[in-house]
């Protein structure tokens, strides 16, 4: 089926590339141009809407940096994936949870489930002496299939006795801590930062080690104020965006 679009108005005050760039955009969020799509090539935008190759670009340029589009060399434009909006970041549910509700298919890999004493950096984000036992986890989200977060997480083994042997394989750790010891998050801080990765770290997010990912550190507490959660996450973010509203 042909794809019909608007007529450009050219007597408005508007400038033509932008009624260029809005009808494209329209195709885009009413679904008609789905992800990794093609669109017209610049000569068939021009003829179509009878503007010069100048006003193809400038539309195009607009959307690509509205990252609605990209572009291949020598194969044209396409239609950008959407991004998953995430709100973890800015809330006390879990990412798995937050997927989940998405719609996407969640997988989690324990890759190392310890118990050990706490270093320097553990003891100051969870604010216990130097050397107090810890229990460790190491663990890879994919979603979809493709890896998405690579978590080291510590928590006070005091808070989660056994903790350490627990299955966790395809388990919010969240609704491990809430059924198994009664831990109820009350607050966090987040902080987030641009890193690149390790090899080690790369290799299991099947990326290079100079892709930029988004680093993510929490800590979380109870309402007691007791620290019972610090991780430190590698974020894959090239499908997905956060979301943190503020009222």
């Amino acid at each position: 089926m042909t794809m019909t679009y608007p007529r450009l108005n050219r007597d408005g005050a508007e400038p033509l590339w932008m009624q260029l760039m809005r009808a494209l955009r329209t195709k885009i969020d009413d679904g008609e141009l789905g992800p990794d799509q093609p669109l017209p090539s610049e000569a068939e935008l021009s003829d179509m809407f009878s503007v010069s190759r100048t006003v193809v670009r400038e539309a195009l340029r607009e959307l690509v940096q509205q990252r609605l589009i990209y572009k291949v060399k020598g194969r044209g434009a396409f239609v950008s994936p959407r991004k998953t909006e995430l709100r973890f970041i800015g809330s006390m549910s879990g990412s798995a949870d937050d997927l989940r509700e998405s719609g996407r298919r969640v997988t989690t890999q324990t890759i190392r489930q310890t118990l050990g004493e706490a270093d320097e950096r553990e003891a100051a984000l969870l604010q216990i002496p130097l050397g107090e036992q810890v229990v460790r986890i190491r663990r890879l989200r994919r979603v979809d299939g493709q890896p998405w977060l690579l978590v080291d997480t510590a928590l006070p083994a005091r808070l989660v006795p056994g903790l350490e042997r627990a299955v966790l394989e395809n388990q919010s750790l969240y609704d491990v801590l809430r059924r198994r010891y009664g831990i109820e998050p009350a607050a966090a801080d987040r902080w987030i930062e641009a890193v690149f990765p390790d090899r080690e770290d790369a290799s299991m997010l099947e990326v290079s080690t100079s892709t930029p990912l988004l680093g993510i550190e929490s800590v979380a507490w109870l309402d007691d104020n007791t620290r019972f959660e610090a991780y430190y996450a590698l974020h894959r973010s090239d499908q997905t965006r956060f979301y943190v509203g503020i009222r």
